[in-house]
């Protein structure tokens, strides 16, 4: 008999087959109570949250002392929030699809705000509000596009803020966010500080673009 396909694969492969924000919703739905056991377990080796939250305050504090207003954009269930240490940042809002994902985010009592939105839509938030918007899991298949979400991602971060993401390594150019950043850049509104490869999760081969875009003056 052939060993059983941990839960957290199963609930993978269904999110990464999601061809619509419904679909994707309802495995996230489902997913929320076990998450974090599943998935932020060691042993999983998810290494790419911490990742990004030492990228974004080792950036952001080697030109601005003060502690940044973050935004944890995909947030679910709060791993980024937590792996941004507490005294690190003056406050952080999350926004993620599945409200069941948000009540264990908001259980970890790390966040200011906690709000529904889907990514793949206009982001509900003012211009220029954010000194760091971070989102970590999902530029994924069969999650979020690179339009309008990076576009969002800047317009809502302070000039001299920045947008820190992962982009899963095979649809960095076939799902269009090279292209994207391309464009960002070429019309003046970011500088890309990096894009280079990241552990996804260690010793699994998956690999992401540690994206990290600064916000240019208008």
């Amino acid at each position: 008999m052939s060993a059983p396909i941990p839960a957290s694969n199963l609930y993978l492969g269904q999110a990464r087959a999601t061809k619509s924000v419904q679909d994707c919703m309802t495995v996230y739905d489902k997913w929320a109570a076990t998450y974090n056991d599943e998935v932020g377990d060691e042993a999983q080796n998810y290494v790419a949250p911490v990742l990004v939250a030492q990228a974004a305050i080792k950036f952001k504090s080697s030109n601005d002392p003060t502690k940044p207003v973050i935004l944890d954009a995909g947030c679910g269930t709060g791993l980024v929030g937590q792996a941004i240490a507490i005294g690190k940042a003056e406050a952080i809002d999350g926004l993620d699809l599945s409200r069941p994902m948000l009540d264990v985010a908001r259980e970890t009592g790390i966040y200011r705000d906690l709000d529904q939105a889907d990514l793949n839509a206009p982001i509900e938030k003012a211009s220029d509000t954010y000194d760091i918007v971070v989102c970590v899991g999902t530029f994924t298949l069969g999650h979020v596009g690179p339009a309008p979400a990076l576009r969002e991602f800047v317009r809502i971060t302070k000039t001299t803020g920045i947008v820190v993401a992962t982009i899963l390594q095979e649809i960095w150019i076939s799902g269009g966010f090279k292209d994207e950043v391309e464009k960002l850049k070429s019309e003046g509104l970011v500088t890309v500080h990096s894009d280079g490869l990241i552990d996804y999760v260690k010793g699994h081969g998956d690999k992401a673009i540690l994206l990290i875009l600064e916000k240019n003056n208008a």
